[in-house]
């Protein structure tokens, strides 16, 4: 096999062998606890622009299915793994990881101490890094270039509507790159979509006449997606709205809260998280990098819903007064347990409830 190399802009180098597509790319070095579900982490569009390193020291062991993908195309920069599994073993398996990877043109690196990667990832907390068929000592800006959040949230959005399903409920979701596993639990549900990119004006929204509102999750900082604050504000503010991971933080910011980069963020399937109404505990699903600050929310209009019980974040609020919900964690999971499922079920009941109400309105 091929050697490759994994430079960091602190200054280690980790030496691997080269799988895919053999390239040198660049990203925002983070890492993944899951022990399974790599072709959902790979596919997810949260991780547009960043290098995954899988915390799991082996990767690929049942193959690539045509079931478990989050979007149509592999999300990530690049991968990191410490052993490739090159004979899988799965009925539905229809190709290796390395097979897959070559095909999307994506680079990946294994037989990579991971142990001692991710260590230094806690260490130094944000780092980017590069993936290179020769060391260098090359430090310049442009060789760490990093792309803008407009620019990773066009390269993973939906460019024009999208439809789905034919159920009673019209739920419009805002799309900053949503993962597919949460538009199957709306169609589960038996709710019509309409998807739409994240830059439609809310004067075309309100023409779809959507009984709800779902801002997705996407990549990169929220505070760089200030051009659609008004928009985001605008529609929770007239129908039910809930927020998945980015879409938490661009309601909280569209309100006037404020978040921030987190050391290294939370990226794995067992985050516990408190219900602070009930005291239950629900293991979660995340992956993110930023989270809102407490002291920013408004007292007024949100109160916390969620809380993380590792590091005190918040993980959740809902609106006093208006039927607005969000969550940091991925109630949709994939990979990882459905615990909080529950939350598309109490966001959907809020739809019903202002459908119903507005109804009652008319005929009164």
């Amino acid at each position: 096999m091929t050697k490759g190399y994994l430079m960091l802009q602190t200054g280690e180098v980790f030496s691997g062998d080269w799988l895919g597509a053999m390239q040198d790319t660049t990203g925002e070095l983070v890492f993944n606890t899951s022990m399974t579900g790599y072709q959902e982490m790979m596919t997810d569009p949260s991780y547009a622009g960043q290098i995954l390193t899988f915390c799991y020291p082996m990767i690929g062991n049942y193959g690539i299915n045509l079931q478990d993908v989050e979007s149509n195309h592999i999300a990530v920069s690049a991968v990191i793994m410490n052993d490739t599994c090159e004979e899988p073993s799965h009925y539905q398996s229809v190709a290796t990881l390395s097979e897959k990877l070559e095909q999307a043109g994506v680079s990946g690196l294994t037989n990579v101490d991971t142990r001692a990667l991710v260590a230094i990832i806690r260490k130094h907390k944000t780092v980017r890094a590069r993936i290179v068929s020769q060391q260098s000592s090359i430090t310049t800006m442009s060789f760490w270039k990093q792309e803008s959040t407009q620019e990773l949230v066009k390269t993973v959005a939906v460019p024009e509507y999208e439809e789905f399903g034919t159920g009673d409920l019209h739920i419009v979701l805002l799309d900053f790159g949503y993962k597919k596993s949460i538009l199957n639990e709306l169609l589960e549900a038996e709710c019509k979509v309409t998807i739409v990119p994240f830059f439609t004006p809310f004067e075309e929204i309100v023409l779809l006449a959507p009984d709800g509102v779902l801002i997705s999750n996407g990549p990169g900082d929220p505070k760089d997606l200030g051009a659609y604050f008004p928009t985001v504000k605008k529609l929770s503010e007239t129908y039910p709205t809930l927020g998945i991971c980015l879409g938490h933080q661009l309601l909280a910011l569209a309100h006037g809260g404020k978040t921030k980069k987190m050391p290294y963020g939370h990226r794995g399937g067992n985050h516990p998280v408190k219900d602070l109404a009930t005291g239950k505990v629900t293991i979660t699903s995340q992956n993110h990098g930023y989270e809102v600050i407490e002291d920013s929310i408004p007292n007024e209009a949100f109160q916390l819903t969620f809380r993380n019980v590792n590091d005190n974040s918040v993980e959740g609020m809902k609106h006093t007064t208006l039927p607005i919900l969000s969550v940091q964690f991925h109630p949709e999971a994939h990979p990882g347990p459905s615990d909080a499922a529950y939350i598309f079920q109490d966001f959907l009941h809020q739809v019903v409830t202002r459908r119903e109400q507005a109804c009652q309105g008319v005929h009164s």
